[in-house]
């Protein structure tokens, strides 16, 4: 999903549970951050538990749908598998005031139900292994409003742009209960799904898979049957009713065995495709560039398609995009989901950068290839958004929270910058697109969690990625660096200092550094700072020629802020003395002596955290005080050395 204006703030409904009959009211139940894993917003923990009890194999929705209103009437199927050694209650969910006509078990007997809100709960009686079905026949009018676009599950409105009239769905992250009887689990995909949509004969309806017949019904109706047989989570379900004409193009990826269908339904207005005809096409190029990154376009047996809607942003239904118009960025986005959130899910919204981040990285690839130059200023864009504010990590914390899911500056800017740190950090795109294939490979057709990205990562390139993922990830803030540097004797010395936005959860950044060294004469040069342990490091290289400027993280692989850069000559003796510090006593009361190292110079004192606890400078008597220090392990940092020491 990509949102013209990502929401910051978006207010959860407060749910609770209520007696069994088919309408309920809203009261005041709240899920908290301890839910961190919760499938939906609405279900009590135990209807959850009893959901994981069987398996969804397939749905078909046959539902009558207009153009002019949200209204919704027809038959939802829903086939399942049992899992538990004995089911004694079936739970589904359905949006309180949808009403519901009957309930038939394997499409021939009427069984009673009970609902409890949004929780639907049909008494059966199998074990292990079975399989059977449920017929839900309902109709009404679903909520309007509320979801991460301002819209809700259905959603009807005018284009204000062209003025055609759309009913479209969206139903991410806890909206699809909202328009047809379902299980919410991200971990559940659905084997294959039928979307039959019945509509007036003017109108088109556009779904996900391969139309596979439009049937006239009679009375100026029409039915549009679409058929997907890949795996799809219940939030990428979609339907789109509109008067549409059919725009379709095909690409041509390496590996495709025949011409892969782009299927688009444009607003049948006469002006509405001639505008956006040429970003329509662009769409090929992306899928073909995709397809070599990524590995093939995984739904390369069906089609790749949009549906126009009126909404500020896309949504990435999968193989058919809900989208509101088209420009580079946009459809990028929305096309890259199809591998990362369509093909591989996020196991838990904690971990929507699987989605979100490479989705919004799949941006800058695509203007590195076909705008080239304009990447970087995109992603210096991002960083700025993202350093508008200290804190924040990727990693989502309270999963029913759908605005911090929705974040643009931490799910989608920093989601996607960190990405590129990764890529830095592995140092060998050969390898960081091995690694993108890979888990396309591994979680295809199914879910992930960060773990399971991080585990191929660190398998292919041989790094040790855990303080990324620690820093970067789960961590907040970001760096401010500042550089001094000297050049002695054919050695370029460089200090390298960080402040930290959040030093109370990440008290420093060990990702390496890129400096550009700009020589007098105009030479370019660029080297890599590694081994970064502390808010203070040190680093010297062979080095040829005077510095004319130092520019800090030039590529912007790294979100930081710049602290400047200056000369010091004085850093020379800072890097002659590199040998390992000496003192006593260690254990240590209210005083260290240091036997060897510089007489003079500034120390830092870390603790088991790496924070920076006490710091001065080195008196004659080199003799530093640590009596305030609390009982524990700490480092001794001081013009190169370092040494650990117990304070008692």
């Amino acid at each position: 999903m990509k949102l013209k204006t990502i929401l910051s703030v978006f207010t959860i409904g407060l749910f609770t549970m209520v007696s069994h009959s088919q309408s309920g009211h809203n009261c005041s139940r709240v899920k908290t951050q301890g839910h961190a894993d919760m499938r939906s917003d609405r279900l009590s923990d135990h209807h959850i538990d009893l959901t994981n009890a069987y398996d969804v194999h397939f749905y078909k929705l046959d539902l009558a749908i207009e153009r002019t209103s949200t209204y919704v009437d027809g038959v939802v199927q829903i086939h399942v598998e049992v899992l538990a050694p004995v089911l004694d209650s079936l739970i589904f969910e359905l949006w309180d005031d949808l009403w519901i006509d009957d309930i038939l078990l394997n499409g021939t007997t009427a069984v009673p139900f009970s609902r409890d809100e949004s929780a639907v709960i049909v008494p059966v009686d199998f074990v292990e292994g079975d399989q059977f079905f449920v017929e839900v026949i309902y109709e009404g009018t679903p909520p309007s409003g509320g979801g991460p676009l301002g819209n809700g599950g259905m959603n009807n409105d005018s284009s204000p742009s062209w003025g055609n009239q759309a009913t479209w769905s969206l139903s991410e992250p806890f909206a699809a209960y909202e328009w047809f009887p379902c299980k919410q689990s991200l971990t559940d995909k659905i084997d294959s799904v039928y979307t039959f949509v019945t509509t007036n004969a003017e109108n088109m309806a556009g779904s996900n898979g391969l139309l596979t017949a439009v049937v006239d019904v009679g009375a100026s109706k029409k039915r549009y049957e679409w058929k997907t047989y890949y795996p799809i989570d219940y939030y990428l379900i979609s339907i789109a009713v509109a008067k549409y004409v059919d725009y379709t193009v095909y690409a041509e990826p390496d590996g495709a065995t025949e011409p892969i269908m782009i299927q688009n339904f444009i607003y049948d207005n006469p002006a509405t495709l001639p505008y956006f005809e040429d970003d329509i096409n662009e769409t090929v190029d992306f899928m073909e560039l995709y397809s070599e990154l990524y590995g093939l376009y995984p739904f390369a047996n069906e089609k790749y398609g949009h549906c126009m809607a009126p909404l500020s942003g896309g949504m990435e239904h999968q193989t058919m995009t809900t989208q509101g118009y088209f420009t580079p960025g946009l459809t990028a986005h929305e096309l890259g989901h199809q591998w990362f959130g369509d093909n591989v899910t996020c196991a838990s919204w904690s971990d929507i950068w699987l989605n979100e981040g490479f989705a919004s990285y799949s941006e800058e690839l695509m203007l590195a290839e076909f705008y080239p130059g304009s990447e970087a200023e995109s992603m210096n864009d991002r960083h700025n958004n993202i350093m508008e504010f200290d804190g924040g990590s990727v990693w989502v914390e309270d999963s029913l929270n759908v605005g911090r899911i929705f974040s643009g500056r931490l799910t989608y800017n920093k989601g996607a910058a960190i990405v590129h740190t990764l890529r830095f950090l592995i140092d060998n795109d050969d390898q960081f697109f091995q690694i993108l294939q890979e888990y396309q490979t591994m979680y295809g057709g199914s879910t992930a969690r960060a773990a399971d990205i991080k585990a191929i990562a660190e398998s292919i390139s041989g790094l040790d990625l855990t303080a990324y993922f620690d820093e970067w990830y789960y961590g907040e803030g970001f760096p401010t660096y500042r550089v001094e540097y000297s050049v002695i004797d054919g050695e370029l010395i460089v200090l390298l200092e960080q402040d930290v936005s959040m030093g109370g959860v990440t008290p420093f950044f060990t990702n390496d550094l890129e400096l550009r060294i700009l020589k007098d004469g105009g030479d370019v040069e660029f080297i890599r700072l590694a081994d970064i342990d502390g808010e203070i490091s040190y680093h010297s290289f062979p080095f040829e020629g005077e510095v004319d400027a130092i520019a800090i993280d030039p590529a912007n692989w790294i979100i930081n802020e710049y602290g400047g850069v200056s000369e010091n000559n004085n850093l020379a003796n800072v890097v002659e003395n590199t040998a390992e510090i000496e003192i006593y006593p260690n254990p240590a009361t209210n005083q260290i002596v240091i036997k060897n190292g510089a007489d003079a110079g500034t120390y830092f004192i870390y603790d088991a955290a790496g924070r920076v606890v006490l710091s001065g400078e080195l008196l004659a008597t080199k003799m530093i005080d640590v009596t305030a220090l609390s009982s524990g392990q700490y480092v001794l940092k001081i013009n190169g050395g370092q040494t650990a020491f117990t304070k008692n």
